[in-house]
């Protein structure tokens, strides 16, 4: 008597695996780029997981990947559903895995340079031949911060990469780096003694933050997903995390402001293809 009910779920998990429309329904994959530890991500992300989860009908899952750049690739390779990431890697998404640019932040996204305030770090001259680090060779803040020494001709300025934002600051205030790039959100973050002991050398233009863009593959549900995100913004739990992260709601993309990311999403493909 045991052996049909057996087959039986056997019968329905190969089935599974053999339509790619049901495998696809199984689990709604929300990428969230590596722009902190992994476990603060999944902590900052709980509620929109949650929300999406009993507004689509589907289990969610948060992923997030080592670093930025491991983070494009998988998003290339379309395993995620529901993508999260800057502005130049939404671009890349769009134009080389034609992912559906959905929403942004109302806050403003910069890049900044921080070094300890007790330094002798005053200006971006005095950098001169030390270390700098940088979260990953493809992130936008690395990225901005690699064309700020090449204009200041501080091409001797060794940098380092790591994959989280939250040692940053404790590694400038160890002395064991001059400078570090990171997000201006990310600093705000950061315990009120850490901020205080640090301070800003140099601070980018506005850019596109964080940017939703959504699979291809899930383009019949766009109008649900994106009702979902905008319900999520009304919710208790929206506006906390909106007001505990200092980005101040969604809002819609302005025109051509993803097509300016353009020459940053140029060199996060190069690196994603180890060029």
């Amino acid at each position: 008597m045991l052996a049909r009910p057996t087959f039986a779920i056997l019968f329905s998990l190969l089935a599974l695996f053999a339509d790619p429309a049901r495998s696809q329904d199984a689990t709604f994959k929300l990428g969230i780029a590596p722009h902190t530890s992994a476990r603060v991500i999944l902590e900052m992300y709980q509620p929109l997981r949650q929300h999406l989860e009993s507004t689509l009908g589907l289990p969610v899952e948060v992923q997030t990947a080592p670093d930025f750049t491991e983070f494009g690739r998988r998003a290339l390779n379309q395993e995620y559903d529901l993508a999260v990431t800057t502005g130049h890697q939404a671009r890349l998404y769009q134009t080389e895995a034609g992912y559906l640019p959905l929403l942004t932040y109302k806050a403003d996204f910069k890049a900044v340079a921080l070094v300890a305030r007790q330094s002798k770090y005053r200006k971006a001259a005095d950098l001169r031949g030390t270390t700098g680090l940088g979260l990953s060779r493809s992130s936008l803040v690395t990225l901005w911060g690699q064309h700020w020494l090449k204009i200041n001709d501080l091409n001797d300025v060794t940098l380092r990469y790591i994959s989280a934002a939250d040692s940053v600051s404790r590694q400038v205030l160890a002395g064991d780096a001059a400078v570090a790039f990171t997000s201006l959100a990310n600093y705000q973050k950061l315990p009120a003694e850490q901020q205080a002991a640090l301070r800003i050398l140099a601070e980018s233009e506005p850019m596109a933050g964080r940017v939703y863009v959504l699979n291809r593959q899930r383009s019949s549900q766009q109008g649900k997903i994106d009702a979902a995100l905008w319900t999520f913004a009304e919710t208790a739990e929206g506006k906390k995390y909106f007001e505990d992260n200092k980005l101040g709601g969604y809002r819609k993309l302005r025109p051509k402001e993803l097509e300016a990311m353009e020459p940053y999403a140029a060199e996060t493909l190069l690196q994603i293809k180890g060029k």
